[in-house]
């Protein structure tokens, strides 16, 4: 995976020219996403791409080039690096302009994406994983897919020294998400969900799974959940494009449930198999690997 999308155009790693004083680096003032790739199809690619220029919007962020045109870059890199599955990661900051709080009258956006390695983290989907609990101290736009990550950075770092393979946030009382994915709870037979609100992101692997369960008659509500709710819930899992759906088996050093995957989290990662299948054919396994 030696080239990248650079500006429209696919060229060397090596030749790819970064301003100092473009504001993404400066300032982390730009969007991304990351799309999943599986048999060298874009999985979601659409929502994910509506969700690009949403975030885009709401930081007075033109993106010089339709959506039409992204999707015909995109295949067309997928088509000349000839990958099978793996991570798509495209960012687009507002560009090169002298350093400013003011955002600029104008300036030249700078698009990149390129490949990431991502096997599917089988591992994880079967036997679950530990996840910590931290205070969610990050801004109030976490609506907003910004490059702007430190706060959850930090966060996922303390899961990590505790043993975590992931962070649980939460303002307060209320859950609102993990540090790279959302965060569902199972009571009695029915899901939970965080609603949509400028506090988390609006996964687009969690959209998926509210179609799959409207659909399959699987009783969810998108309600926000506490954190005692959290450690009380039979079941706990995660979602987020590179983890699809992972149980929780802990929480701190509380076992949730029975310390196994329950029963409407294998039934969802089996109908989000099957929705995976049906878009981009067979899927393999694979071991850990995560980016959101």
């Amino acid at each position: 995976m030696e080239l990248i999308l650079y500006n429209g155009e696919m060229i060397k790693r090596s030749e790819a020219k970064i301003d100092i004083e473009d504001r993404g680096f400066q300032f982390g003032d730009g969007v991304y996403e990351v799309i999943r790739i599986y048999n060298g199809q874009p999985f979601a690619l659409e929502p994910h791409l509506d969700r690009l220029y949403e975030s885009a919007k709401k930081i007075y962020l033109e993106i010089p080039y339709s959506k039409s045109e992204l999707k015909n870059l995109i295949s067309s890199f997928i088509d000349l690096e000839k990958v099978n599955v793996c991570n798509f990661y495209l960012q687009i900051s507002r560009g090169a302009s002298v350093r400013n709080h003011l955002l600029p009258e104008k300036s030249t956006p700078t698009l990149i994406g390129y490949f990431l390695e991502g096997p599917r983290p089988i591992n994880l989907m079967e036997k679950g994983g530990k996840v910590v609990l931290a205070e969610d101290t990050r801004w109030f736009h976490c609506d907003i897919k910004s490059i702007s990550l430190l706060g959850n950075v930090m966060a996922r770092h303390k899961a990590t020294m505790a043993g975590g393979f992931e962070g649980i946030l939460h303002r307060g009382p209320i859950i609102t998400e993990a540090t790279a994915a959302n965060v569902w709870i199972g009571k009695n037979g029915k899901l939970y969900t965080h609603p949509p609100s400028n506090l988390i992101l609006n996964g687009i692997t969690r959209q998926i799974l509210l179609q799959l369960c409207q659909k399959h008659g699987i009783p969810v509500e998108e309600k926000a959940f506490t954190v005692e709710e959290l450690f009380q819930a039979d079941e706990v899992f995660l979602t987020s494009t590179t983890l699809e759906v992972v149980p929780v088996i802990k929480v701190d050093d509380a076992v949730i449930g029975t310390g196994t995957p329950g029963p409407l989290t294998r039934n969802l990662q089996q109908l989000y198999e099957k929705k995976v299948m049906e878009e981009c054919g067979a899927l393999v396994k694979g071991h850990t690997g995560q980016i959101r």
